[in-house]
């Protein structure tokens, strides 16, 4: 299932371009006047909201003929001292290719705002496709899905994420660092090859850590799931909170001495010390198996239904209940079935298995044997 919507659809029937030519018109009268502490921490929130904001805010200067505001900007922002978010708000949409502006804002933006200032937005989508310089500092971004969604994520660096149901991330590109933070759920990840900057995912105080390959993070409460689907990672422990530091100052690279995970592998990394850690060859229908919710599907080889049950609610707010019966939680699943189509498993159970339900409540269901 991939049921993929944007985010604020009420908020966007409105007339977002109106309100953001009113928003940069007023950015511009008390650029004029001067910004005090708290307005330079709003103004700055604003521009990184959206990368419309900084393209209107310059054409609202040129009509004003309100330049000279903006350049002086260059003192509020210095060169190499800002990391700019280019987007906060979390999506549940799959990105799509920015529009290409005028040519006299990129001359313009060029010579007098981005390349004084924050020079923020780079390879985004061809929006400023004339920013190319070590004066950009940083990309940060969050993203999520909720029950039953999926996400693909197209990131500056050619680099592909796909999230899976229920899942966050945030995102930090600067020009020495590139890092993945999942604070919930799973993701599949297409590594763009870059060997001067590694690219490190954080889950569960563990990183993972690559320069060009693929491979599978599932966190979950007690432990990382980590499956390479090509090349090879390292994996070493989280030491700080990488979101926070001086990428440009600190050394993010693992030690060669990592433990490494290579394609076909899979590990258990244990958030609570209570197993070791070690590598496994997958073979290929555990492999296809594992990556299946790409396709929103979900395979199953013989695991119980209690535990194909658990795998099941990740995608649905619906949530199973079993009967005291023995014979039935060792009732072995095996098969295909769709992420989130709860009315096809139903009748898979009643026609295969002779096992019953009844709607307790919205969100729940119990099962048990027909006739029992």
């Amino acid at each position: 299932m991939n049921n993929v919507h944007q985010l604020n659809e009420q908020t966007a029937q409105l007339s977002a371009d109106e309100v953001r030519l009113d928003d940069a018109s007023d950015w511009i009268a008390k650029l004029d006047r001067g910004l005090s502490d708290i307005e330079l921490t709003l103004l700055e929130q604003w521009l990184a909201k959206h990368k419309e904001n900084t393209i209107v805010l310059l054409e609202v200067a040129k009509m004003w003929d309100k330049m000279d505001d903006l350049s002086r900007l260059s003192d509020i922002f210095p060169e190499h001292a800002i990391t700019t978010t280019a987007n906060t708000t979390s999506h549940i949409a799959k990105r799509k290719p920015g529009r290409k502006t005028a040519g006299w804002i990129g001359a313009m933006a060029a010579s007098i705002f981005i390349a004084l200032t924050l020079g923020i937005f780079q390879n985004f989508g061809g929006v400023f496709p004339f920013i190319n310089s070590p004066t950009v500092i940083a990309v940060q971004a969050s993203y999520q899905t909720a029950v039953g969604e999926t996400n693909t994520i197209h990131l500056p660096d050619n680099s592909k994420i796909m999230l899976n149901t229920n899942s966050f991330v945030q995102i930090k590109f600067t020009a020495t660092a590139r890092i993945i933070d999942l604070q919930r759920g799973e993701l599949h990840i297409d590594v763009a090859h870059d060997k001067s900057r590694p690219l490190s995912v954080v889950a569960g105080g563990k990183i993972i850590q690559a320069v060009g390959t693929a491979f599978n993070v599932d966190l979950r409460s007690q432990l990382v799931e980590l499956l390479v689907t090509d090349g090879k990672v390292l994996v070493g422990a989280q030491k700080t909170d990488l979101m926070t530091i001086n990428t440009d100052k600190e050394n993010l690279r693992l030690p060669s001495s990592s433990m490494a995970v290579s394609k076909g592998e899979k590990i258990a990394l244990d958030l609570i010390g209570h197993q070791q850690e070690a590598a496994i060859k997958v073979n290929p229908l555990e492999m296809a198996a594992s990556l299946s919710w790409r396709q929103g599907n979900l395979i199953f080889h013989g695991e119980s239904l209690a535990n194909a049950l658990a795998e099941i609610s990740r995608y649905t707010n619906i949530k199973f209940e079993l009967a005291d019966d023995e014979k039935l939680r060792s009732v072995k699943v095996a098969g295909m079935f769709k992420t989130g189509d709860v009315t096809g498993l139903l009748n898979v159970l009643n026609q295969s298995f002779n096992i019953s339900h009844e709607q307790i409540s919205h969100d729940k269901i119990a099962l048990k044997y027909s006739g029992s």
